[in-house]
């Protein structure tokens, strides 16, 4: 049996599960998900936990009870305390700008490189060159902060471009000087 799967989901207080058929409703104090169980998987409130049951033994339905159970977690850690991602700009003239729905970053090129907002997702600029990424949903607020950094991964020669606030970019020496290993 799968131990992330069979490890019951701790439910807060003020947090509310229920099941409908084949869709679970999340509901705490920063909002609802929604979120579809697999055929074969079924989850079942008992008090302050959550467990998370497969039908039988099959290859997909052991691969499922896993993450149906961590997709579950997520969605009550995200009606409690939500998920956040920050990112920064980093290359001299590079900006970002919030227009309505959609993320406007000057990084370099010729053009505006926008980026759409998720629904869901909350974007906020700090100042021009920090963006901070927030939301319930662990998986939008992820892909909202992917697309961003896609918009210039960071490179590493200078390290320009967009890249998380924890991110490490290893650096790589420049080119060696003509004058250092020619010979005559």
């Amino acid at each position: 049996m799968s131990r992330i799967g069979k490890a019951p989901v701790e439910l807060p207080k003020g947090v509310q599960v229920s099941v409908q058929g084949s869709a679970l409703v999340c509901k705490g104090p920063k909002g609802s998900l929604n979120l579809a169980l697999g055929e074969g998987i079924t989850a079942k409130v008992d008090g302050t936990k959550l467990v998370v049951e497969r039908a039988d033994d099959t290859k997909l339905l052991r691969a499922l009870h896993g993450t149906t159970r961590a997709l579950i977690n997520n969605a009550v850690e995200g009606v409690t305390k939500g998920f956040s991602k920050k990112l920064e700009i980093v290359g001299v003239g590079y900006k970002a700008i919030i227009k309505g729905k959609v993320v406007s970053m000057d990084v370099g090129f010729a053009n505006t490189i926008e980026v759409a907002i998720i629904e869901g997702v909350t974007v906020v600029l700090p100042d021009a060159t920090h963006i901070e990424v927030s939301g319930l949903d662990k998986q939008a607020v992820g892909q909202m902060a992917a697309d961003i950094r896609a918009a210039r991964k960071p490179e590493p020669y200078k390290g320009k471009g967009v890249r998380y606030i924890d991110e490490v970019v290893r650096r790589k020496a420049g080119k060696a000087t003509a004058s250092a290993g020619a010979k005559k």
